[in-house]
């Protein structure tokens, strides 16, 4: 799999912040981790100068002559194993880094900044100094099998990136979790799920039906075209571990002319995805536009499963989808 169709770890969305920067002269460094795509307007200028989408340092002058490099650090919306970075230099073209490396620290709690930039703090470097291409989106694999919570980028010698982007999996606490007794919803980002494939995502990505929260706009959902034809849209998804699903949340808000007309749920249980055998959890049903529809009485008892496949008839938005249940032992 494309390292780039895992979960951004670093996302606001999932909690992501960049806690420090030693520069950021000409542009501030929360742009790095914004969702949307860096933008360019033409003729725009601050009083600092051109207005840049992305964290821009200044150009290295003396005192700053001896030191070869700028950074920032960012904490992960979730902690987990990282795949691969994207180090994006949309628009910057001659004020771009020549170079970039990255180093990481796992911390658990909430340390601030004075801890986390602490000489006894360890940080392991897990791409080492690479060149980096100007308007470019950079992609790095990284081979790096250890969970990490924090980020340190550094930029050598100085200059702009657009937007930062971490891929890979979760690691949840499951003991934890475990110890709660409770429900939790089992298909959650913030508790290892993942949307393993879909049908299509022509105008709002797959993942953004297991995000926290309430969607935003049309745009925070998973949305399918109009579909010509027969057939439907469906996607599926690989809990965070396996368990008993005992209510759903069908969440349609701000599709209003854009809904799916019903939908069916599955659900199994393999490790190899083509193997599984699908059990009906939530029958053909009707949708609302604009609504949540909360399923329990509706649902058959598929025991301990480990995906669902969620399906819509016959295309349309879905803003969340939400598996409650309990993790198996």
């Amino acid at each position: 799999m494309d390292f780039t169709e895992l979960i951004d770890l670093a996302s606001e969305k999932l909690g992501g912040a960049v806690l420090y920067a030693n520069d950021d002269f000409f542009a501030p460094k929360e742009n790095l981790l914004k969702p949307n795509a860096p933008i360019f307007i033409e003729g725009k200028y601050t009083d600092l100068g051109k207005w840049m989408d992305g964290w821009e340092t200044r150009r290295r002058r003396s005192p700053r002559l001896d030191e070869k490099f700028d950074w920032c650090v960012i904490r992960l919306g979730l902690a987990g194993i990282i795949h691969g970075v994207v180090v994006d230099t949309g628009f910057f073209r001659g004020n771009f880094p020549s170079h970039c490396s990255l180093e990481a620290c796992a911390i658990d709690g909430q340390p601030d900044i004075e801890q986390l930039l602490n000489a006894e703090t360890e940080w392991t470097e897990i791409l080492p100094q690479a060149e980096l291409e100007g308007d470019s989106q950079n992609r790095f694999t990284i081979n790096f099998r250890e969970r990490v919570t924090h980020l340190r980028l550094k930029i050598y010698p100085d200059g702009g990136v657009a937007r930062l982007r971490i891929f890979g999996e979760v690691l949840p606490d499951w003991e934890a979790l475990r110890r709660r007794n409770s429900e939790i919803d089992l298909a959650a980002a913030e508790h290892g799920g993942t949307v393993l494939e879909a049908s299509d995502m022509f105008f709002g990505h797959r993942h953004n039906l297991i995000m926290p929260g309430r969607a935003q706009d049309m745009s925070d959902g998973w949305e399918t075209k109009r579909r010509r034809g027969e057939g439907f849209d469906w996607c599926v998804i690989k809990l965070g571990n396996a368990g008993t699903i005992k209510r759903v949340e069908v969440d349609t808000s701000h599709f209003k002319g854009n809904y799916p007309e019903s939908c069916s749920i599955e659900a199994g249980s393999n490790t190899n995805l083509d193997e599984i055998v699908w059990q009906e959890l939530l029958p053909k049903t009707r949708l609302q536009a604009h609504a949540r529809h909360i399923f329990v009485d509706e649902l058959e008892n598929c025991g301990t499963v480990t995906h669902v496949r969620f399906n819509i008839y016959p295309d349309g938005g879905v803003s969340r989808l939400r598996l409650y249940g309990r993790l198996s032992e």
